[in-house]
């Protein structure tokens, strides 16, 4: 049995079929496995980029969890001060959870120059403040330094420079409202040591950054009040959970919110890439499929009488059944290869030169950002493997409804 086997093996291979009437079904077969995977790669890798990198920018400006007042909730700008005089504060112990937290405060201005004037929000930071997460936005300058003495250099946006037409070293007048009526406007100049560009239009149009001593004096606070924490979590997949231990946390009078709840329309938005990406992948793999069944049906039909001979020969039809399910496995592994190669070629293609650009104002980023992780791909090779041997099972089964005798005379 072992020498029918043999043969039979050595009869159906893909050499074989160069100059065979199957030869185009072959390499439809092995071009759409290939072309499945490649799709499947880029849709994974793209979707789960944008995902992460727009929460990456939303964490980079607010925090993943926010702390305020309840009074503070409607607005960007910080109304009623809270105490740092607090158990969470300056290292959040009791939820494990945590990965930094830092003390902000915001208020809204106006910036006036001789040529134009936009308005702000104001956010002030102080020693705690993690310049990472903006650092790699900075287009120009440098991050300043509010640990020492208080100082005017603040980090502005390019989309607010560019508006302005400042540049950095430039200096600016902002003006501050105070509360009540009839009060004239309190007037701070600020230095620019930095422009970022975080592409996410909603914080570029927005949003100054500068020492937070400058709010405390405008509201008359206390050196110890701000206007609010912000709660970076050290897994975001976490964040809800985490959220929940955090408002247990804190005192009754302070409010939790996480970035999520904060900007659902942004987060509801990203979760229909995990219904695309499915219907994606559903879509490749049935592709793939339905084309490896014709492929396999069309070599059981031009292979009826070796498949007669075989069964003369006293081969079982499970075993002429493996024969061609191996052949089928050859095509499958050969548009895998390809498919792989081709596919992790355009991501590091992308992830090196940003080839493909996004508009900012639909997107959020300017380049289409990839996430390249080999468990993910490693999972769509074992899913399309299997689904595909799965399915490869139903046309062979043909096999054994042929009859060695008509077989043997088909032509």
């Amino acid at each position: 049995m072992n020498l029918e086997y043999f043969i039979a093996k050595r009869l159906v291979t893909a050499k074989d079929y160069k100059s065979s009437i199957s030869a185009p079904i072959i390499k439809i077969a092995i071009a759409a496995i290939a072309i499945g995977m490649i799709m499947m790669i880029i849709s994974v890798a793209t979707g789960i980029g944008l995902q992460q990198k727009i929460r990456e920018k939303i964490a980079a400006f607010n925090g993943h969890i926010i702390i305020s007042n309840f009074d503070n909730n409607q607005s960007e700008a910080t109304l009623t001060p809270i105490s740092t005089n607090q158990s969470f504060y300056p290292v959040f112990k009791s939820v494990s959870g945590v990965d930094h937290i830092q003390a902000i405060a915001s208020k809204a201005g106006i910036i006036r120059t001789e040529t134009a004037f936009e308005g702000i929000i104001f956010k002030g930071v102080g020693a705690d403040y993690r310049w990472d997460n903006i650092k790699e936005y900075l287009v120009a300058g440098r991050l300043p330094d509010y640990g020492q003495n208080l100082n005017e250099e603040v980090v502005i946006s390019q989309f607010l420079a560019n508006r302005l037409k400042l540049k950095v070293g430039d200096a600016f007048n902002t003006f501050f409202m105070k509360e009540g009526e009839n009060k004239l406007p309190n007037i701070r100049r600020f230095k620019i040591t930095g422009i970022f560009n975080s592409g996410f239009q909603e914080f570029d149009a927005t949003y100054i950054v500068g020492d937070i001593r400058h709010i405390q004096r405008i509201n008359k606070w206390k050196p110890d009040q701000v206007g609010a924490f912000e709660v970076f979590v050290k897994d975001f997949d976490k964040i809800k959970e985490v959220g929940e231990q955090v408002y247990e946390q804190t005192g009754s009078t302070l409010d939790t919110k996480t970035i999520i709840e904060k900007y659902s329309y942004i987060f509801e938005w990203l979760q229909l890439f995990d219904f695309n990406i499915i219907v994606i992948l559903v879509v490749m793999i049935v592709v793939a499929t339905i084309n490896m069944v014709v492929a396999l049906l069309v070599l059981i039909l031009e292979r009826t009488q070796m498949i007669g001979i075989l069964k003369a020969l006293g081969a079982s039809n499970w075993t002429v059944r493996k024969v061609f399910l191996y052949n089928a496995s050859y095509l499958i592994f050969r548009g895998l290869f390809w498919g792989n190669l081709i596919g992790l070629t355009i991501l590091l293609i992308q992830q090196y030169f940003g080839v493909i650009k996004l508009n900012p104002e639909s997107y959020y980023v300017d380049q289409a950002p990839v996430y390249i992780n080999f468990g993910y791909i490693l999972i769509l090779n074992l899913l399309t493997i299997v689904i595909c041997f799965l399915v490869l099972l139903i046309p062979s089964y043909i096999i054994t409804k042929i009859s060695p005798v008509k077989a043997i005379r088909y032509d």
